[in-house]
């Protein structure tokens, strides 16, 4: 089982977007001021929506330090700080929502198996809910998702280190299973991923 570091602002409600299951265990980590945890006992790294990427410049080195121990990083937030190695998060509202249409790029590991893009091009009819601005996506990384301007939305990175990044444009992603319900394109991505990790995970671990 993957033993996974959720970063958390306070922000109520986060642990019902995350919950742990037969293939991860969440540990929360509230952001205070004396902000400074130790990343190397966990597998993953989770910084969700409405995180604190001040907090997180603060923590470079130690994200540096867990990726270039072969771990994983998810982040799904508009990280306006530069304290993600080897890619960066833009802010651009200058094209209209009502034109965002996302596309499948390359995917190499199969993340977008079982996905429905237009969940994530729209709700309730309404387009650009999703993402926001983009990413500045390192060389010769994966980028898995386009906007309609070929910009980079959702990037896997395994090139700027020796570890695995999962990155979005601000595009929230989670982790939890309504019963009654199918998982729906935010959860699917995210457990695609998990997936992959947790196979090298478990190798590793012997």
């Amino acid at each position: 089982m993957l033993q996974a570091l959720l970063i958390s602002n306070g922000l109520q409600g986060l642990d019902s977007y995350y919950v742990s299951n037969e293939l991860v265990q969440y540990t929360i980590c509230l952001v205070t001021k004396d902000f400074n945890p130790d990343l190397l006992p966990y597998d993953l790294l989770v910084v969700p929506n409405g995180s604190d990427h001040v907090a997180m410049l603060r923590i470079k080195d130690k994200v540096e330090a867990f990726l270039a121990a072969g771990k994983a990083l998810i982040c799904c937030d508009g990280f306006f700080t530069a304290w993600v190695p080897g890619n960066q998060w833009l802010m651009d509202n200058s094209r209209r929502t009502l034109d965002v249409r996302y596309s499948a790029g390359t995917d190499s590991h199969g993340l977008l198996a079982n996905i429905n893009l237009d969940e994530l091009n729209f709700s309730h009819g309404m387009s650009g809910w999703w993402a926001c601005g983009y990413i500045q996506a390192a060389a010769g990384a994966d980028v898995l998702l386009h906007d309609t301007w070929q910009r980079p939305i959702v990037v896997l990175d395994e090139v700027s280190t020796p570890g695995r990044m999962l990155l979005t444009a601000s595009g929230p992603l989670a982790d939890v299973t309504y019963g009654g319900k199918s998982e729906s394109a935010m959860v699917t991505l995210y457990r695609n991923f998990l997936h992959l990790i947790s196979t090298e995970t478990v190798s590793a671990h012997g």
